[in-house]
């Protein structure tokens, strides 16, 4: 699913216009992008959550030329999966 079809769906379920249903999207994204960038964290119950990982510089190589690099610190979206979703998933297959 892509998210024009999410906001098809949401219109059609919620008997809503797809104008409207795509600025609740993007206000679900925006502001869960908003929380992770100020380092919050973001847990929907029974989906699973969004956090931020932080992540030392280390020491890597160019895989092309085999040179030494070092890459700098960084932060990092992360999800982690909620048990009913893992479970409903794990149950289709």
């Amino acid at each position: 699913m892509v998210k024009s079809e999410l906001i098809e769906k949401i219109a059609g379920r919620s008997d809503i216009t797809l104008a409207k249903a795509e600025e609740v999207v993007n206000l679900f994204f925006d502001t869960v992008a908003d929380s992770l960038a100020k380092g919050g964290r973001v847990e929907i119950r029974g989906f699973g959550a969004f956090s931020v990982r932080e992540y030392k510089t280390y020491e890597g190589r160019n895989p092309k030329t085999g040179e030494k690099i070092v890459v700098p610190p960084k932060k990092l979206p992360f999800w982690k999966t909620g048990t009913e979703l893992r479970q409903r998933v794990d149950s289709h297959f």
